[in-house]
């Protein structure tokens, strides 16, 4: 299979379960194994990018095959935010669910993903894109102009099991 026979197309709201299956299986990837809160974090993000595609907050695009298989997908939110001096907005593109099924990973799907979502980030007129990244894609996203930032996190709870 050549990039030829891979197209990336915007998704809608018809592909959610596409979306929370790559989203499930994305952080089973990341070494997340406790089923239920995997279930639980499929569960309660299903309503979460429902309305953020029904009130347009939510972007998504997918790779998918020619015979219509999707086999990646990436997504953006624009997450409210208080302006600051990189930028004026009040909100922040976060792109996040990114994740290519392992069969055809390495072949520059995630980065033509990443790609498209950028391009439409800039289009949008965002200065700066943000995302959290996964071990794994971060030499990916580093490659592509990304910074480390100076992010700082405390868990609140000692039972937390996401984190």
């Amino acid at each position: 299979m050549s990039d030829d026979d891979i197209t990336v197309r915007e998704a809608t709201l018809a592909d959610l379960p596409v979306i929370l299956h790559q989203r499930h299986a994305m952080f089973e990837a990341m070494g997340y194994r406790d089923p239920a809160v995997l279930d639980t974090v499929e569960r309660n993000s299903e309503p979460y990018f429902a309305k953020g595609f029904e009130e347009g907050w939510y972007r998504s695009w997918l790779a998918q095959t020619t015979d219509g298989r999707v086999i990646a997908g990436g997504g953006v939110s624009l997450v409210p935010w208080p302006p600051h001096p990189r930028d004026g907005r009040p909100c922040r593109p976060m792109i996040h669910n990114v994740y290519t099924e392992p069969e055809y990973r390495r072949r520059g799907i995630a980065r033509r993903l990443m790609q498209v979502m950028i391009d439409w980030c800039r289009a949008q007129g965002f200065v700066v894109v943000y995302l959290h990244s996964s071990d794994e894609g971060r030499p990916l996203y580093l490659s592509m102009g990304f910074e480390t930032t100076s992010e700082l996190r405390l868990k609140l709870t000692g039972s937390a099991k996401l984190e």
